[in-house]
């Protein structure tokens, strides 16, 4: 079987697909462009593709008998491929749940912590050499101890954050999520979409899906407590970008923290200016040991369709 691995990836997760594949791996770290979309259908058997290799229907379209039949996804979210199409021109998706998990919710942990405490804020004011000295009433934040936390999406990631805020600060727990949660792992109560927004932070960490998309708009923003913070390390595109601008401008939210971004890599200057968010560069799973887990994972499902066993991660 021919191998496209669409982006570098750590030595281990290449050992063990050239254990078993004829490997070509693209040196290039942006995503695929619109030929190379079509060529890796094309001229390959499977290809292990990740964020931003844009599969869309119409790519499907353009290669009519594609040879791939399996694209081996490289992280959990799949809202790059389009699954539908994929499996109409015969073509398998998995993806990789469980191995991000941790690692993303440590990231969510980090975002809450930095935003409450500013800390993102005091090391600029450190590194710039305007620190004067300690006073009672410098940088004051929010305590995170025994605050309300509002998460939007219970899955395994959602659930992971849960765990943390409950037993690492005592917090709250609401959380809002389209179908019953039996389990949430933590003390913890499901309530609608509005009521979720009412804490002292709210997290996103729900899908990405057409269904998702600007979840959190305009509206949604006005329903959050004022003085609240905002935390997305979801995707983007679930957060109206202009429309927290907008609430954060006009002092409605106290501030934000995001790993992810609606056009990324692009981040609005608007936001690059504001010292009450945090920015970061989409972390969420950048581990030596989680990537290499991701990896293996993808690999994994690969023999198991090679082999013509069951896949373990079917989309």
């Amino acid at each position: 079987m021919r191998l496209l691995i669409t982006r570098p990836l750590p030595d281990r997760i290449l050992e063990a697909a050239r254990a078993r594949f004829e490997v070509t791996v693209r040196n290039s770290t942006k995503p695929l462009s619109p030929e190379e979309l079509r060529r890796a259908l094309a001229e390959h058997d499977a290809v292990l593709p990740t964020l931003d290799d844009l599969f869309r229907a119409e790519v499907f379209a353009d290669v009519p008998q594609p040879r791939a039949r399996i694209l081996a996804n490289f992280g959990v979210g799949t809202n790059h491929i389009d699954v539908a199409a994929a499996t109409a021109a015969g073509i398998a998706v998995t993806n990789t749940p469980g191995a991000v998990t941790d690692a993303t919710a440590d990231i969510a942990l980090t975002l809450m912590l930095m935003t409450a405490r500013r800390a993102g804020e005091g090391e600029r004011l450190v590194r710039r050499g305007a620190w004067e000295g300690w006073h009672p009433t410098q940088m004051l934040g929010l305590h995170m101890t025994g605050k309300r936390l509002g998460i939007l999406g219970m899955g395994r990631i959602g659930k992971a954050i849960a765990r943390r805020a409950h037993h690492g600060f005592g917090m709250e727990i609401t959380f809002f999520n389209r179908s019953p949660v039996a389990d949430p792992g933590v003390p913890a109560r499901q309530v609608g979409f509005a009521e979720a927004l009412d804490a002292d932070i709210v997290v996103v960490a729900v899908p990405a899906t057409p269904a998702t998309h600007h979840l959190v708009d305009a509206a949604a923003l006005s329903q959050m407590r004022p003085g609240a913070i905002l935390v997305n390390i979801a995707r983007g595109d679930i957060i109206d970008e202009t429309a927290l601008i907008a609430a954060l401008s006009e002092g409605r939210l106290a501030g934000a923290g995001l790993d992810v971004y609606e056009f990324e890599p692009e981040v609005p200057a608007a936001l690059r200016a504001m010292e009450n968010v945090t920015l970061l560069p989409h972390l969420g799973t950048a581990a030596l040991e989680v990537r290499e887990g991701m990896g293996l994972m993808a690999v994994e499902n690969l023999l198991a369709f090679a082999d013509g066993r069951p896949l373990p991660n079917a989309v």
